[in-house]
Formats: structure tokens, C-alpha cells, sequence
């Protein structure tokens, strides 16, 4: 009796809303004005209630399995996944360039979707092991090679999306210890990235846009725009993580002086034949970058903090970083991976190409206005204008059919699921129920963030599933085990386990 008191009703409830919903929105995205029946199995929606319904089995298993063996048996179902995830890459069936699908008769499963549980369940038990310290560097070097080992072996099958979802953790890591140095490492990241691809080609004429295969003159201003900013990155760090404002503001005084200096004299002097050579800006933002790093390796021997090494190894790594950019921008991506990112930082416009998708699922949610055409009424969506639109990009026929009004509901149900899977993470009375079930929300925050964010054209095309609204099999049932684990756990709290 006391499981049935302790179990938390309102996320179930949740789950089931979403589910149906998302049935119902499967069975509107590929209609196509025929009747068919929303149970046709030879339809997504059909198959989907399939799975919906053994999901109710899954479900009942999960919810009967003692909590305590989750926690026992972490380890050996994170091996059993790697060692299956391995094997993919050599007997996946190719949909769409990725390897990640294994064919069982006439269904496909997708074993990346379900290393996101394993890994959250070992991830939770390095946590729950005696004298763990996560700021331990041993002990974070343990966790961060539990979350790469997925990460490699997800990519090799092709299928960069449901691998970028495990870096989603890190806000786990900032929630359990990890500075948020590190965070502010992830954004200087960021930016030294679209600054460094976005400024690699030259501005384009007003009115001009590059077709699909067209492509800008090189230009070294993006280069030059991220050795400018790095002295000024360090010195943010040199303030905020070691705590030293008066190094800070003289580095990032000295930086300005000599970068205006610059400008001044490659503009009112003129500089001999033989010296212009090497008075360049990329030189000189070379110069300031390693002098920046000199700077705080003199601040770590001088004031002997460690601190001030770190500072510096953040430096060389923004260095290294903006270098290593422009190689894997044009040398590691594909074509179609670049040709998203281009689109997405407004260097191109291909309609007919890489920002199809993206402009169809634009025009489909515009048009669904403020109350939105209505269900089973969309036209965007049952003539197929939108490639995907069962599975990546299903969101937009939530856009087109119940317009803002719909999808701010929606969103918001989302929001209410996210938090209050916190609010049980923070009720939790062991480390490894609490872990595990920030780990559930880190992955859905991604999830949702990054399939709304792609649909809208806020972030690249990436390619990663609605929680419950998207259509496929090994979706619903990974955020299934993902979500009712965690209600076990819960459940099980009054227990000493």
C-alpha cells in the first residue's frame, strides 16, 4: 500500500497526456485525406499505438523490479549496452546514412536511445560509491569516460544527434560540484565558434544570397575576431574563477591599449617594406593571446594559485579551439552538417536544399496563426511539404493544426514534466536516486530544447526526437525506462536501499 501512497501520480499523468497527444498528432502528420483508421497498423499511428501499448508492459516490469537492482546491476547493463552499441556499428542497417538501427523483422531499434538510461543509471551509481568526490580529478575523469564511451561509439555509427544528447549532463555536473568555469568554458566555446565559422568568408553585396553551390571568398576575419576577444576571455576568467580584479582589468586594459594602438598606426603611419610583413593583425593577436597565457602562468608562480593554471590552460585551449574550427568545419563535416550550420548563421539561403526542411516547418507553423487550422486540417503537413514531419519534425504540425495557442500548451506541459521531475530529484534520499533523476532531466531539457530549437531554425538541424511525439518505437520506450526508473526510485524512498 505504502508504494501506491508514495507513487508520483502527476508525473504519470503527464506521461499519459503526452502519449496520447503524441498519438494523435502521429496519426494528423501522416494522414493523407484517405480515412484511414488511426489503428491501421500498416500506418506510424497504427504501429505506434503498438508500441504505445506494449509500453504499458514495460511499464508494469520496470514498476515491479526492486529499486535495489537498478542500483546493483548499473554496471552490468552500462556494459551490456556498450558492448551492443558496439556491435551496432557493424550490423546496423543503414536509414539515412546511420548505422544505429538493428532490423528485428519488420521493426527497427535504435540501441543509441537506449544507452541514455544506462549511462544516467552508471552515472548515478559512480556518484552513490563510497568516498566519491566528483571534484576528485580521478573521480570526474571516471564519469567524463563513462559519457564519452557512448558519445564514440554513437558517432561511429553516423549519428551525431543522438550522440550530442549526452552532453546534456553537464548541467548535472554543475549541479553536483562542477565550477561553473567549466560552463563559461562551454560558452567562450560557443562564440569563438560562430564567430570564427560565421566571419571565415567575406560579406556579401545587400541583397545577395549564395545558392547551394556558390560559395563566399575566404576571409581572415573571423580568425581575427576571436584573437582579439581571447585576452579579453582570459580576463574574465582572471576575475570571476581567480578572483583577481586588478589582473584582470590590467590585462584586459593592456589588450585594448595595444589592439587600438594597432589600428592607429596601420592607419596614420607608414610602416617600412621590410617590416609590414609582420605587422599584421594576426600577429599581433597572436602575440596577445600568448602573452595572456604568460600572464597567468606569472599570476600561478607569483601568487602560487592554482587557479591561475587553469586560467591558462583555457586559454591555450581557445587558441588551440579557433584553430582546430575552421579544419573540422570544412574538413570533418558533411556537407549537409555545414550546409545546416551556414544556413543557420545566415552565410547561405538554400530552399531547395539543406534549409528546406526548416523553411517548410516555418511556413506550416505560421500558417496555423493563433488557433491553428484545426486537427486533421493542416495542409502544409498532409501534403507532405515538410520531409520528417512523423518524426524530427513532427512539432510543426502541432504549429499548423492547433497554432500558438497548441504549441505554448504543449511547451508548457513540457515545463511542468521538467520540473517536476527536479522536484523529485530534490525529494530523493540517496545519492544515486537523486543523480539518476537529474540525469532524466538533463535529457529531456535537451530533447525538447533541441527539436523545438531545430524546427524553428533557432539551433542546426541535428535530428533528435519529441519526447512521446515523435514517431518510433525505440523513442517511446527509452523515455518510457527513463521516466518510470526514476518513478520506481521515488517510489521507493521511504525504503533504506
Amino acid at each position: 500500500m505504502s508504494f501506491f501512497k508514495s507513487f508520483d501520480w502527476i508525473t504519470l499523468i503527464i506521461y499519459i497526456m503526452l502519449v496520447v497527444m503524441g498519438w494523435f498528432t502521429i496519426n494528423a502528420a501522416s494522414y493523407t485525406f484517405d480515412n484511414a483508421s488511426i489503428f491501421d497498423f500498416s500506418r506510424p499511428s497504427g504501429k505506434q499505438a503498438v508500441w504505445f501499448g506494449l509500453s504499458v508492459f514495460l511499464i508494469i516490469l520496470l514498476l515491479c523490479i526492486d529499486a535495489k537492482t537498478y542500483m546493483g546491476w548499473a554496471p552490468f547493463i552500462y556494459i551490456g549496452m556498450m558492448i551492443l552499441l558496439l556491435v551496432t556499428i557493424f550490423i546496423g542497417t543503414n536509414i539515412n546514412g546511420s548505422h544505429s538501427w538493428i532490423k528485428i523483422g519488420t521493426f527497427s531499434i535504435q540501441p543509441a536511445e537506449f544507452g541514455k538510461f544506462s549511462t544516467s543509471l552508471m552515472v548515478a551509481w559512480l556518484f552513490s560509491q563510497y568516498g566519491f568526490k566528483f571534484t576528485n580529478p580521478m573521480d570526474f575523469a571516471k564519469v567524463c569516460l563513462v559519457v564519452i564511451l557512448p558519445v564514440i561509439l554513437i558517432i561511429l555509427q553516423n549519428e551525431t544527434g543522438s550522440a550530442l544528447v549526452y552532453f546534456s549532463l553537464i548541467l548535472l555536473f554543475y549541479r553536483q560540484g562542477l565550477s561553473g568555469v567549466f560552463l563559461w568554458g562551454v560558452f567562450c566555446a560557443i562564440l569563438i565558434f560562430v564567430l570564427g565559422v560565421k566571419y571565415s568568408v567575406e560579406p556579401l553585396p545587400d541583397g545577395v544570397v549564395l545558392g547551394k553551390d556558390e560559395v563566399a571568398p575566404p576571409s581572415m576575419r573571423g580568425e581575427h575576431l576571436v584573437l582579439a576577444i581571447i585576452p579579453f576571455l582570459t580576463a574574465s576568467m582572471l576575475w570571476g574563477y581567480a578572483g583577481n580584479a586588478a589582473a584582470a582589468i590590467r590585462l584586459a586594459l593592456i589588450s585594448l591599449v595595444v589592439l587600438i594602438a594597432y589600428k592607429v598606426v596601420k592607419r596614420y603611419v607608414e610602416i617600412p617594406a621590410e617590416i609590414l610583413p609582420y605587422f599584421t593583425f594576426r600577429i599581433v593577436g597572436q602575440s596577445l593571446c600568448v602573452g595572456s597565457i604568460i600572464y597567468a602562468l606569472w599570476r600561478w608562480i607569483y601568487d602560487n594559485k592554482r587557479e591561475y593554471l587553469l586560467v591558462a590552460a583555457f586559454a591555450i585551449g581557445f587558441i588551440a579551439f579557433q584553430y582546430s574550427v575552421g579544419y573540422a568545419f570544412h574538413n570533418v563535416l558533411k556537407d549537409h552538417q555545414r550546409g545546416r550550420i551556414e544556413i543557420l548563421l545566415g552565410m547561405k539561403e538554400d530552399l531547395k536544399g539543406d534549409g528546406y526542411n526548416v523553411n517548410q516547418a516555418k511556413i506550416a507553423i505560421g500558417s496555423g496563426g493563433i488557433i491553428g487550422k484545426g486537427y486533421l486540417q493542416g495542409t502544409q503537413t498532409k501534403l507532405s511539404y515538410v520531409p520528417e514531419q512523423e518524426t524530427d519534425f513532427i512539432f510543426c504540425t502541432i504549429g499548423e493544426e492547433k497554432g500558438f495557442i497548441g504549441t505554448s500548451f504543449l511547451l508548457l506541459t513540457y515545463l511542468v514534466l521538467i520540473l517536476r521531475i527536479i522536484v523529485i530529484a530534490e525529494r530523493q534520499r540517496t545519492i544515486f536516486a537523486q543523480v539518476y533523476s537529474y540525469c532524466v532531466a538533463c535529457i529531456f531539457m535537451f530533447h525538447v530544447f533541441i527539436n523545438v530549437g531545430m524546427v524553428i531554425g533557432l539551433v542546426p538541424v541535428i535530428g533528435i526526437p519529441l519526447p512521446f511525439f515523435s514517431y518510433g518505437g525505440s523513442g517511446l520506450w527509452s523515455f518510457t525506462i527513463l521516466l518510470f526508473i526514476m518513478l520506481k526510485l521515488d517510489a521507493s524512498r521511504i525504503e533504506r536501499y
